[in-house]
Protein backbone atom coordinates (compact mmCIF):
# COMPACT_ATOMS: atom_id res chain seq x y z
CA UNK A 1 0.00 0.00 0.00
CA UNK A 2 1.50 3.08 -1.37
CA UNK A 3 2.13 5.63 1.79
CA UNK A 4 1.24 9.16 1.97
CA UNK A 5 3.96 11.31 0.28
CA UNK A 6 5.89 13.37 2.65
CA UNK A 7 6.24 16.90 2.13
CA UNK A 8 8.66 18.25 -0.24
CA UNK A 9 10.96 19.95 2.29
CA UNK A 10 14.78 18.59 2.92
CA UNK A 11 14.48 16.26 6.13
CA UNK A 12 16.88 17.14 8.66
CA UNK A 13 18.30 15.33 11.79
CA UNK A 14 16.95 12.25 12.93
CA UNK A 15 14.60 11.73 10.29
CA UNK A 16 16.66 11.89 7.01
CA UNK A 17 18.72 9.49 8.61
CA UNK A 18 15.45 6.94 8.91
CA UNK A 19 14.77 8.18 5.93
CA UNK A 20 17.86 7.62 4.48
CA UNK A 21 18.29 4.24 5.94
CA UNK A 22 14.73 3.01 4.63
CA UNK A 23 15.89 3.65 0.86
CA UNK A 24 19.29 1.93 1.35
CA UNK A 25 17.37 -1.29 2.85
CA UNK A 26 14.96 -1.23 -0.16
CA UNK A 27 18.05 -1.17 -2.36
CA UNK A 28 20.11 -3.57 -0.74
CA UNK A 29 17.61 -6.28 -0.02
CA UNK A 30 15.62 -6.29 -2.88
CA UNK A 31 16.32 -9.18 -5.50
CA UNK A 32 17.25 -6.76 -8.38
CA UNK A 33 18.16 -3.49 -9.27
CA UNK A 34 15.58 -0.89 -8.36
CA UNK A 35 14.14 1.98 -10.32
CA UNK A 36 13.71 5.25 -8.97
CA UNK A 37 10.46 5.32 -9.33
CA UNK A 38 9.49 1.91 -7.06
CA UNK A 39 11.20 3.37 -4.52
CA UNK A 40 9.26 6.41 -4.43
CA UNK A 41 6.19 4.75 -4.47
CA UNK A 42 7.33 2.23 -1.52
CA UNK A 43 8.62 4.77 0.82
CA UNK A 44 6.36 7.68 -0.22
CA UNK A 45 8.34 10.11 -0.35
CA UNK A 46 8.28 13.51 -2.40
CA UNK A 47 10.51 12.82 -5.68
CA UNK A 48 12.96 16.05 -4.67
CA UNK A 49 13.61 14.39 -1.38
CA UNK A 50 14.28 10.51 -2.54
CA UNK A 51 16.46 12.27 -5.12
CA UNK A 52 18.67 14.27 -2.81
CA UNK A 53 18.73 11.47 -0.61
CA UNK A 54 19.77 8.84 -3.26
CA UNK A 55 22.44 11.45 -4.36
CA UNK A 56 23.70 11.21 -0.77
CA UNK A 57 23.90 7.30 -0.87
CA UNK A 58 25.68 7.31 -3.97
CA UNK A 59 28.19 10.02 -3.02
CA UNK A 60 29.22 7.82 -0.36
CA UNK A 61 29.13 4.63 -2.34
CA UNK A 62 26.48 3.05 -0.63
CA UNK A 63 24.37 2.82 -3.68
CA UNK A 64 25.30 2.70 -7.12
CA UNK A 65 23.40 2.80 -10.39
CA UNK A 66 23.46 0.50 -13.41
CA UNK A 67 23.61 1.77 -16.86
CA UNK A 68 19.77 1.64 -16.82
CA UNK A 69 19.73 4.50 -13.60
CA UNK A 70 18.43 1.16 -11.78
CA UNK A 71 20.07 1.81 -8.14
CA UNK A 72 21.97 -1.60 -6.86
CA UNK A 73 24.05 -1.95 -3.43
CA UNK A 74 27.30 0.11 -3.73
CA UNK A 75 31.11 -0.31 -3.57
CA UNK A 76 30.84 -0.64 0.25
CA UNK A 77 28.37 -3.51 0.38
CA UNK A 78 31.14 -5.18 -2.43
CA UNK A 79 34.38 -4.21 -0.45
CA UNK A 80 32.99 -6.32 2.52
CA UNK A 81 30.99 -9.46 0.80
CA UNK A 82 34.68 -9.23 -1.12
CA UNK A 83 36.07 -10.22 2.40
CA UNK A 84 34.11 -13.78 1.41
CA UNK A 85 33.52 -15.64 -1.70
CA UNK A 86 33.89 -12.70 -4.62
CA UNK A 87 33.14 -14.03 -7.01
CA UNK A 88 29.22 -13.67 -7.81
CA UNK A 89 29.66 -10.37 -5.89
CA UNK A 90 32.85 -9.61 -8.86
CA UNK A 91 31.19 -10.68 -12.14
CA UNK A 92 28.05 -9.23 -11.44
CA UNK A 93 30.30 -5.40 -10.33
CA UNK A 94 32.06 -5.83 -13.56
CA UNK A 95 29.19 -6.46 -15.98
CA UNK A 96 28.76 -3.62 -17.38
CA UNK A 97 32.41 -2.93 -17.97
CA UNK A 98 32.61 -6.11 -19.37
CA UNK A 99 29.93 -4.84 -21.74
CA UNK A 100 31.03 -1.68 -22.80
CA UNK A 101 34.66 -3.55 -23.97
CA UNK A 102 32.58 -5.53 -25.44
CA UNK A 103 30.65 -3.18 -27.98
CA UNK A 104 33.96 -1.51 -28.38
CA UNK A 105 35.86 -3.86 -29.55
CA UNK A 106 33.15 -6.91 -30.90
CA UNK A 107 35.57 -9.44 -29.21
CA UNK A 108 34.42 -11.87 -26.17
CA UNK A 109 35.57 -10.07 -23.10
CA UNK A 110 36.08 -12.44 -19.64
CA UNK A 111 36.46 -11.58 -15.99
CA UNK A 112 38.84 -14.51 -14.51
CA UNK A 113 40.42 -14.99 -10.90
CA UNK A 114 43.42 -16.69 -10.12
CA UNK A 115 42.66 -20.23 -7.97
CA UNK A 116 45.48 -22.42 -6.87
CA UNK A 117 48.29 -22.44 -9.64
CA UNK A 118 45.18 -21.96 -12.31
CA UNK A 119 43.05 -19.07 -14.16
CA UNK A 120 39.26 -19.48 -14.04
CA UNK A 121 37.02 -17.47 -15.75
CA UNK A 122 33.32 -16.18 -14.14
CA UNK A 123 32.04 -14.24 -16.47
CA UNK A 124 32.27 -13.57 -20.15
CA UNK A 125 30.32 -11.44 -22.91
CA UNK A 126 30.37 -13.17 -26.34
CA UNK A 127 32.21 -11.68 -29.52
CA UNK A 128 29.15 -9.81 -32.35
CA UNK A 129 31.37 -11.89 -34.64
CA UNK A 130 30.57 -15.37 -36.07
CA UNK A 131 34.13 -16.17 -35.89
CA UNK A 132 34.73 -15.75 -32.08
CA UNK A 133 36.29 -17.48 -28.91
CA UNK A 134 34.21 -20.13 -27.14
CA UNK A 135 32.46 -20.46 -24.01
CA UNK A 136 35.49 -20.07 -20.93
CA UNK A 137 33.37 -19.97 -17.68
CA UNK A 138 34.51 -22.34 -15.39
CA UNK A 139 37.43 -23.22 -17.05
CA UNK A 140 40.70 -23.84 -15.87
CA UNK A 141 43.18 -22.33 -17.92
CA UNK A 142 46.85 -22.89 -18.00
CA UNK A 143 47.92 -19.15 -16.63
CA UNK A 144 51.51 -19.03 -18.51
CA UNK A 145 49.90 -19.19 -21.77
CA UNK A 146 47.28 -16.56 -21.32
CA UNK A 147 47.46 -12.70 -20.52
CA UNK A 148 45.24 -12.94 -17.23
CA UNK A 149 47.82 -15.55 -15.92
CA UNK A 150 50.61 -13.13 -17.05
CA UNK A 151 48.45 -10.36 -15.65
CA UNK A 152 48.65 -12.47 -11.88
CA UNK A 153 52.42 -13.83 -12.21
CA UNK A 154 53.39 -9.53 -13.33
CA UNK A 155 51.51 -8.95 -9.90
CA UNK A 156 52.66 -11.90 -7.96
CA UNK A 157 49.46 -13.11 -7.30
CA UNK A 158 50.29 -16.25 -8.17
CA UNK A 159 53.69 -18.10 -7.90
CA UNK A 160 56.00 -17.74 -10.57
CA UNK A 161 56.22 -21.08 -12.34
CA UNK A 162 59.48 -23.39 -11.55
CA UNK A 163 60.73 -26.02 -13.93
CA UNK A 164 59.52 -26.74 -17.41
CA UNK A 165 55.64 -25.64 -18.47
CA UNK A 166 53.56 -27.11 -20.50
CA UNK A 167 54.23 -26.29 -24.65
CA UNK A 168 50.59 -25.58 -25.85
CA UNK A 169 52.28 -23.93 -28.94
CA UNK A 170 55.28 -23.15 -30.83
CA UNK A 171 54.67 -19.92 -29.16
CA UNK A 172 54.69 -20.35 -25.71
CA UNK A 173 56.28 -19.43 -22.88
CA UNK A 174 57.75 -22.40 -21.55
CA UNK A 175 59.99 -21.14 -18.56
CA UNK A 176 59.74 -19.23 -15.71
CA UNK A 177 62.58 -16.75 -17.20
CA UNK A 178 60.59 -16.30 -20.44
CA UNK A 179 58.21 -15.21 -18.49
CA UNK A 180 59.91 -13.27 -16.17
CA UNK A 181 61.07 -11.41 -18.69
CA UNK A 182 57.38 -9.87 -19.80
CA UNK A 183 56.67 -8.66 -16.53
CA UNK A 184 58.25 -5.23 -16.74
CA UNK A 185 56.57 -4.62 -19.84
CA UNK A 186 53.42 -5.70 -18.27
CA UNK A 187 53.53 -3.25 -15.00
CA UNK A 188 54.79 -0.80 -17.43
CA UNK A 189 51.68 -0.40 -19.48
CA UNK A 190 49.18 -1.56 -17.58
CA UNK A 191 48.36 -5.18 -19.48
CA UNK A 192 49.55 -8.31 -21.00
CA UNK A 193 49.21 -10.03 -24.48
CA UNK A 194 49.31 -13.92 -24.98
CA UNK A 195 49.45 -14.16 -28.92
CA UNK A 196 49.16 -17.91 -30.16
CA UNK A 197 50.43 -19.11 -26.98
CA UNK A 198 47.22 -20.91 -25.71
CA UNK A 199 46.10 -22.10 -29.18
CA UNK A 200 47.30 -21.19 -32.83
CA UNK A 201 45.32 -18.44 -34.12
CA UNK A 202 43.91 -17.13 -30.83
CA UNK A 203 45.05 -13.92 -29.22
CA UNK A 204 43.92 -12.44 -25.43
CA UNK A 205 45.08 -9.00 -24.04
CA UNK A 206 44.47 -8.79 -19.93
CA UNK A 207 44.55 -6.01 -17.39
CA UNK A 208 44.19 -6.27 -13.76
CA UNK A 209 41.53 -5.37 -11.48
CA UNK A 210 42.10 -3.81 -8.00
CA UNK A 211 40.68 -4.14 -4.79
CA UNK A 212 40.61 -1.00 -1.66
CA UNK A 213 43.82 -2.79 -0.64
CA UNK A 214 45.83 -2.46 -3.69
CA UNK A 215 45.65 -6.56 -4.17
CA UNK A 216 45.12 -8.01 -8.12
CA UNK A 217 41.69 -9.93 -7.51
CA UNK A 218 41.11 -10.12 -10.91
CA UNK A 219 41.78 -9.62 -14.86
CA UNK A 220 39.32 -8.53 -17.55
CA UNK A 221 40.60 -9.95 -21.15
CA UNK A 222 39.60 -9.78 -24.60
CA UNK A 223 40.53 -13.01 -27.01
CA UNK A 224 39.95 -13.35 -30.54
CA UNK A 225 41.58 -14.34 -33.62
CA UNK A 226 45.09 -13.29 -35.15
CA UNK A 227 42.80 -11.55 -38.19
CA UNK A 228 41.12 -9.35 -35.83
CA UNK A 229 43.61 -8.74 -32.95
CA UNK A 230 46.50 -7.61 -34.96
CA UNK A 231 49.89 -6.50 -33.42
CA UNK A 232 49.14 -3.10 -34.63
CA UNK A 233 45.60 -3.13 -32.86
CA UNK A 234 46.77 -4.39 -29.38
CA UNK A 235 47.90 -0.63 -28.23
CA UNK A 236 44.43 0.32 -28.66
CA UNK A 237 42.84 -2.41 -27.28
CA UNK A 238 45.49 -2.90 -24.12
CA UNK A 239 44.39 0.56 -23.49
CA UNK A 240 41.16 0.51 -23.61
CA UNK A 241 41.28 -2.50 -21.00
CA UNK A 242 44.06 -0.97 -18.63
CA UNK A 243 41.24 2.13 -18.74
CA UNK A 244 38.23 0.24 -18.05
CA UNK A 245 40.12 -1.75 -15.06
CA UNK A 246 41.13 1.39 -13.84
CA UNK A 247 37.21 2.46 -13.38
CA UNK A 248 35.85 -1.04 -12.27
CA UNK A 249 39.08 -1.05 -9.49
CA UNK A 250 37.43 2.54 -8.11
CA UNK A 251 34.38 0.55 -7.85
CA UNK A 252 36.13 -1.63 -5.82
CA UNK A 253 37.50 1.34 -3.69
CA UNK A 254 40.91 1.52 -5.36
CA UNK A 255 42.05 5.49 -5.29
CA UNK A 256 44.03 6.37 -8.51
CA UNK A 257 48.05 6.14 -8.28
CA UNK A 258 47.81 3.59 -5.44
CA UNK A 259 50.95 1.25 -5.55
CA UNK A 260 49.68 -2.26 -6.81
CA UNK A 261 50.89 -4.69 -4.89
CA UNK A 262 50.43 -8.52 -5.07
CA UNK A 263 48.83 -10.07 -2.54
CA UNK A 264 48.75 -13.55 -1.52
CA UNK A 265 50.58 -15.85 -3.79
CA UNK A 266 47.99 -18.59 -4.86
Amino acid sequence: MKRPTAPASAPSGTQAIDRAAELLRLVVESAGPRTFTSLVEETGLAKSTASRLLQALERHRLVRRDRDGAFRAGAVFTQYALRGDITDVLADLAGPALERIGERTGETVTLAVPRAGAVITIAQVDSSYLLSATTWVGIDLPPHCTSTGKVFFAHERLRPPAGALDRRTEHTLTSGIELAREFPAILRRGYAVAREELEIGLVSIGAPVLAADDTVIAAVAVTGPTARLTPDRTPEVGTLLAEETRALSALLGHAPGHHIRGGPRL
